[in-house]
């Protein structure tokens, strides 16, 4: 199975955004596209217009394109239509089995309760054991797959014990209202805003299994020509997130703005992130998602072994190293 066809059928039913495009390689161009997710730290980095004054210095205007999860957002990166993106912790590494060229540059501190697995609060389903026999809706390569995972073996179940159900998090939502799936793992702000809704509580929370870490990532081409343009992106970021954490009141509604999620949910999934640290990819982490990817070449959802160092590049930015 060529590495193409592992990613496509990875991202199965989660499409590229409309107007994302192949356009050429982005290292030569004069836009700097990033793909970014409605809740990952990106969004408040392009909510508050701090960047385009800095890359317009290096000739370069900037385009935001959101995606709903990792996965599909990768398989943009792949097709040459993105130069910067993030995910969780296992697109990534699903990726590099795919062979996307693309690198690590770094990555945000931990936030593991902005994940869980969550049930309708009629089921019968009380704790993690009760989850076998299940349809757990979730997206495949993504955080939320982790913790299926980690949550099932630790209950001493294995993957083959419930049935997984690939699906978007609006559709994974909208098929657990409906009891087309009995549980759905799931990562802010959706899991916030199904909970500031009603109707569902946690069964597994992400605190005693993920980490909940945001990853960076640059095309890799992108990051050997431009690590002039990659680091002062990360500064950037890094100075967003500093003003970030002194100003809750003021992030809880510009992100209520960006995203247009109801505040009251915005203000629960900011309460228990912890993504505002930028730092670069230690070997801690390497080794962090290391042991992630050989696991998943145990559990045959990676086709083969990877090797994560290799898909790490050093740019130091903001006095870090």
């Amino acid at each position: 199975m060529t590495g193409r066809l592992v990613l496509l059928l990875l991202v199965g039913t989660l499409a590229a955004p409309a107007g994302c495009s192949p356009s050429g390689d982005g290292a030569n161009g004069t836009a700097l596209r990033i793909g970014y997710q409605k809740w990952g730290t990106y969004s408040l980095l392009k909510a508050s217009g701090a960047l385009e004054p800095k890359m317009r210095e290096h000739g370069l205007t900037v385009e935001w394109v959101e995606f709903p999860a990792g996965p599909p957002l990768l398989e943009a990166l792949n097709a040459g239509s993105l130069d910067l993106g993030h995910a969780g912790d296992s697109p990534p590494l699903f990726a590099q089995a795919a062979g996307v060229p693309f690198a690590y540059i770094a990555a945000s501190s931990a936030s593991p309760e902005s994940s869980a697995v969550v049930v309708r609060n009629d089921s019968t389903i009380l704790g993690p054991r009760d989850l076998k026999g299940k349809r757990i809706g979730f997206v495949k390569g993504s955080s939320a797959h982790t913790l299926v995972v980690r949550v099932l073996e630790k209950a001493s179940l294995a993957v083959g014990d419930i049935t997984p159900v690939y699906l978007s998090p609006a559709d994974a939502r909208a098929a657990l209202e409906g009891g087309s799936v009995d549980a759905w793992s799931i990562w802010d702000p959706y899991l916030a805003a199904a909970e500031v809704g009603g109707g569902v509580r946690r069964v597994a929370s992400g605190r005693e299994y993920v980490t909940g870490r945001e990853y960076y990532f640059a095309s890799r081409v992108f990051a050997d020509r431009r690590p002039e343009v990659v680091r002062d992106f990360l500064t950037e970021l890094t100075r967003v997130k500093d003003w970030a954490k002194v100003r809750t009141a003021e992030v809880n509604r510009m992100l209520a703005d960006q995203t247009g999620i109801a505040l009251g949910a915005v203000e629960k999934a900011e309460s228990r992130r912890n993504r505002y640290d930028t730092g670069p990819i230690t070997d801690e982490l390497v080794t962090e998602q290391q042991l992630l990817a050989d696991r998943y070449v145990e559990l045959g959802l990676l086709p083969h072994k990877i090797d994560v160092k290799t898909a790490v590049v050093r740019i130091p930015f903001g006095g870090k190293e």
